[in-house]
């Protein structure tokens, strides 16, 4: 399939087979493909966390709205970002860039002295959005490597964080969760498999400016 028949083909699963499971090479590339997210200033302030436990999984069901695909399916990748956002996570940054790129000083101070005077100047509600927003642009790559990979999934908004965060322990490695995927195989009794995609014609969604 090429691209755009791969994102025909993708759907948000309804029911899982309980009976398939991904691959270690499928995972691996997940996670590979997460990593190499976009992220604005390159910070990367989020983290995934893969669930692979069915008893750990049957519990975060309830937590999820009784959503039975978190369960059923092979995998459950949950997006987190920090529960407090510090310059330390900045810092960080710059020293991958100079390990990296053996960038001298003289060239990062400057970008670096504007990010840290832009996030002092943040309160951590706000830094709370800003990071939010980039696990969105994760979870989009990831929901679009899986249609490259015939990976099926299911994005959910649908969970309560709180109990997500008491079941994974989260707290004590400063996290949040804000967005949950499930993946695994689509199930032949899924009644969405066979439907057809609606979607607007493209001309309703896309201007093109000459």
């Amino acid at each position: 399939m090429n691209t755009i028949e791969s994102l025909q083909w993708r759907y948000a699963v309804k029911k899982f087979d309980e009976n398939k499971s991904l691959t270690e090479e499928q995972i691996t590339t997940l996670k590979e493909a997460f990593n190499l997210t976009a992220t604005s200033y390159g910070l990367q302030p989020i983290t995934l966390v893969v669930v692979q436990n069915k008893e750990i999984q049957k519990q975060l069901v309830e937590h999820s709205w009784n959503q039975q695909q978190v369960l059923q399916a092979s995998h459950v990748l949950v997006l987190c970002i920090p529960a407090e956002y510090t310059e330390r996570e900045v810092e960080h940054y710059f020293n991958l860039v100079k390990e990296i790129r053996n960038t001298p000083d003289e060239i990062l101070n400057p970008f670096k002295e504007f990010l840290m005077g832009s996030f002092k100047q943040k309160s951590q509600e706000e830094l709370y959005a800003w990071n939010k927003n980039q696990a969105y642009i994760a979870l989009g790559n990831l929901m679009t490597v899986c249609a490259l990979e015939k990976i099926d999934s299911c994005p959910m908004e649908g969970f309560v964080p709180e109990k997500y965060d008491e079941v994974l322990d989260l707290a004590s490695k400063n996290l949040r969760s804000v967005l949950v995927m499930p993946v695994g195989y689509r199930a032949e009794d899924d009644f969405m498999k066979d439907l057809k995609k609606v979607r607007k014609e493209t001309d309703e969604t896309v201007l093109n400016i000459s």
